[in-house]
């Protein structure tokens, strides 16, 4: 963060930035890119995370519909495995600023780093909840992949992804071990790599 910014005499077109989603074993991670407009005030605005689920999908209408810009971004699985997920992360990040129809000033990154950008940047440790554009993007960014973990639970029924949305619960571990990885797991992580694994050497096994 740069010495001496005070985020509340930021000035108008500053993009906040945030992600859903690098810890979990399956599915892509998702970003965003929020640019709020001064004079059309959103209440309520916090990390994600703090929001209840209700609190979230109603902010998340408020947002697309108030914001001066937003995009909403991601890496696929494959990019994930093929990168890792740090560079995964950053080439979404890269997308949702990219993506933006109003140039920012300014992009404040959520987190201790940023992506190579076109525009300024800094990062902000904790600014989901300190920074009201941070938070906005953690909120489209969230209700997103939760909305794409519910689908999936449909999909791929008896992993329970609707419930831990891939993170690597016992319920989601279990499943893994006993039913083995789907096509949106990410085979570069430990366990779904053992999984994948242990998979291989019973197929090869009854051959």
């Amino acid at each position: 963060m740069p010495i001496g910014l005070d985020f509340n005499l930021v000035e108008d077109l500053v993009a906040g930035v945030d992600e859903v989603g690098r810890g979990p074993l399956c599915g892509a991670v998702v970003t965003a890119a929020v640019i709020l407009d001064p004079n059309r005030p959103i209440l309520g605005l916090n990390d994600s995370k703090k929001l209840t689920e209700a609190k979230r999908e109603a902010l998340f209408d408020e947002i697309r519909e108030k914001a001066l810009s937003f995009c909403i971004a991601r890496a696929e699985v494959e990019e994930i495995d093929r990168l890792n997920i740090l560079q995964a992360t950053m080439l979404a990040m890269q997308r949702a600023v990219e993506g933006l129809h109003v140039t920012p000033k300014l992009a404040l990154i959520d987190g201790n780093r940023c992506p190579k950008l076109a525009v300024p940047a800094a990062p902000v440790v904790k600014g989901d909840s300190q920074v009201p554009a941070i938070a906005a993007a953690s909120i489209l960014a969230k209700v997103t992949r939760d909305r794409e973990m519910s689908a999936f639970e449909l999909i791929y029924p008896g992993y329970g992804i609707g419930g831990h949305k891939g993170y690597p619960t016992p319920v989601h571990l279990e499943a893994l071990a006993r039913l083995g990885p789907t096509p949106i797991h990410r085979r570069s992580f430990g366990p779904v790599r053992a999984a994948w694994e242990a998979r291989e050497s019973n197929s090869t096994s009854l051959i």
